[in-house]
């Protein structure tokens, strides 16, 4: 809590490390959250969002109880009683506290009394309750009894917590950004960092699992299995506020619990017990800071040994209340499941799943329509109470780590990172009648760019024809890569530029110039290396038709003019 293990970058854009007391007091003064990875950032920003939906589902903004809650002044925990659910009166008193921190623009000393209130829990040494962690007692009675401390099985090495390492004894890393003599060196800060990180990006080849009635397959962390979403602030205040979801969305919230109860407030027997069901959490602070594995850590000369058991997988299948994803709808199962992201996904820019993050439906109320994040519900319901200014540059953000596509590994090959900024009024535009009408507008655009990038992809792979090589479109998918790198930045400043006051049909028009402008030149660039036997051409069918690459360019042409709804000529 007092100690720094946070590193932050300031105002000044000077990285700094800070502790968690210094964080939620100066968080407006930072610009954002600066560890080794982005997605170990998103791992802490969720852990952060933990006590903050604690704390301030339990008090307002002035530090007092909500009049609907007792609070345990020992514990500052909601006093269990019958029957109480989500009521108009009881969203109302929450919208009040997160528009009071927002009007402020700092947290109040609530969270501070809170954190000095569980100080041990935030203790990576405490004897009874260590960080994120289990005692050796508490670990020995939940592990076989071969796989007890004492037997010294079931570790996983630092280097192998440490994902910008990720190595495991089978496998060293080639391309480490510490030597082998150092893979395992961690300060206790980053261990801190890590620990959090790696609860959610796990991978599954641990051999010691918890004890339980039935067999599992172990969990490969939370985050592993999103296509995580979130917003981006100014600062990390803004950042913080931005995913502060008080009220559940896109859900029943009649069906979650009111009470918020991460990790750290549970027994770890009851909590293994929890987890072993299977069932996911009814709270956001709980599913915040999920375990995918019971951690113990013995210390031998100051240098950690730890010890890991696997915790069963749990079925985020409609999990709704989860805001940090996009969803598709698996029509087999017939339910909604986060959209994932998988290596071949690796180089599409978030631009081109517009759909997936905004709604862009009229009717949502079929099935299998689409369901937007609830982050994004969230961030509509901040705009439609007017809590959020009209003029405000939303950044929807996606971190993550992509596994290697191997069942028993699922270890880490990839990270990404990608954000689109966007108006606020654009996507949310108080004037129901009007609300689709950018969202809608956006979304045809990317469909008719994809469409662009398929006739180009189309023409370098007719080029290959010519040359009778048959590479599985291998170098058509090289050129269109580059199409669309060429396109993210335009598409991202087109996005970002608009308003509510811009002649709409004109906005996509100076797009429609923009996506031709970069096709034409893609198709240029092979046209101007063309080889003989491109010029020459081929009989590309029983009638003797001839091709070469002069009729697929005017073929190409003619197709972009049309998709793009472009007249002919010159350009």
């Amino acid at each position: 809590m007092t100690e720094p293990w946070i590193k932050v970058v300031d105002e000044d854009n000077r990285e700094r490390t800070v502790s968690l007391e210094q964080l939620f007091t100066n968080a407006v003064h930072y610009r954002q959250l600066a560890g080794e990875m982005k997605s170990q950032d998103l791992a802490l920003l969720r852990f952060l969002l933990a006590i903050l939906t604690t704390v301030y589902s339990r008090y307002t903004a002035d530090g007092e109880p909500y009049e609907w809650l007792k609070i345990d002044g020992q514990t500052m925990q909601p006093v269990p009683f019958e029957g109480k659910t989500f009521e108009d009166d009881d969203e109302d008193g929450l919208r009040q506290t997160w528009k009071d921190l927002y009007h402020a623009q700092h947290f109040t000393e609530i969270v501070t009394r809170y954190l000095q209130k569980y100080a041990d829990r935030f203790d990576l040494l405490d004897a009874d309750h260590p960080f994120y962690q289990a005692t050796r007692a508490q670990y020995d009675s939940l592990v076989p009894k071969n796989k007890v401390v004492a037997k010294g099985k079931g570790t996983v090495a630092v280097k192998q917590i440490n994902r910008t390492i990720s190595e495991s004894n089978n496998k060293p890393d080639i391309f480490s950004p510490n030597t082998s003599p150092h893979k395992n060196d961690l300060s206790l800060a980053s261990l801190a960092r890590w620990l959090i990180t790696y609860q959610n990006f796990t991978a599954v080849t641990d051999k010691t699992k918890v004890v339980a009635k039935e067999k599992f397959p172990v969990s490969p962390g939370w985050l592993y299995g999103l296509n995580p979403v979130f917003a981006t602030g100014s600062n990390l205040f803004e950042t913080l506020m931005l995913n502060l979801v008080l009220i559940p969305q896109g859900v029943n919230s009649e069906t979650e619990s009111m009470d918020q109860h991460p990790a750290w407030e549970v027994p770890i027997e009851e909590y293994i017990q929890a987890r072993l069901t299977g069932i996911v959490p009814g709270n956001l602070a709980e599913l915040y800071t999920l375990w995918s594995r019971v951690i113990h850590i013995e210390w031998d000369n100051g240098r950690p040994l730890i010890f890991s058991a696997g915790l069963p997988k749990l079925n985020n299948h409609e999990a709704f209340l989860e805001p940090m994803t996009t969803w598709k709808f698996n029509k087999k199962d017939n339910e909604w499941q986060p959209n994932l992201r998988w290596l071949n996904s690796l180089g599409k820019a978030m631009w081109r799943n517009f759909g997936q993050y905004i709604s862009v439906q009229q009717d949502d109320t079929q099935k299998d329509s689409q369901r937007e994040p609830g982050i994004v519900t969230w961030l509509h319901m901040l705009r439609s109470t007017k809590m959020l200014p009209a003029d405000l540059a939303l950044h929807l953000t996606t971190v993550g780590l992509i596994n290697d596509g191997n069942a028993t590994s699922q270890s880490p090959a990839a990270e990404f990172a990608d954000e689109m900024q966007i108006n606020a009024d654009v996507l949310f535009d108080p004037n129901p009648l009007k609300r689709l009408q950018w969202p809608k507008l956006i979304e045809n655009t990317v469909e008719m760019t994809e469409k662009v990038g398929a006739l180009v992809w189309y023409f370098a792979n007719h080029i290959m024809e010519l040359r009778g090589v048959k590479d599985d479109g291998a170098f058509a998918n090289r050129v269109s890569a580059r199409f669309y790198e060429r396109l993210n930045q335009p598409f991202r400043e087109w996005l970002a530029g608009l308003t509510n006051n811009d002649e709409r049909d004109e906005k996509v028009n100076l797009w429609k110039q923009t996506a031709k402008q970069i096709a034409v030149q893609t198709a240029d660039e092979l046209l101007n290396s063309a080889t003989p036997q491109d010029i020459r051409g081929r009989v590309k069918n029983a009638d003797g038709d001839q091709h070469n690459i002069f009729t697929y360019y005017r073929i190409f042409r003619a197709s972009v003019n049309k998709v793009l709804g472009i007249k002919g000529g010159k350009s």
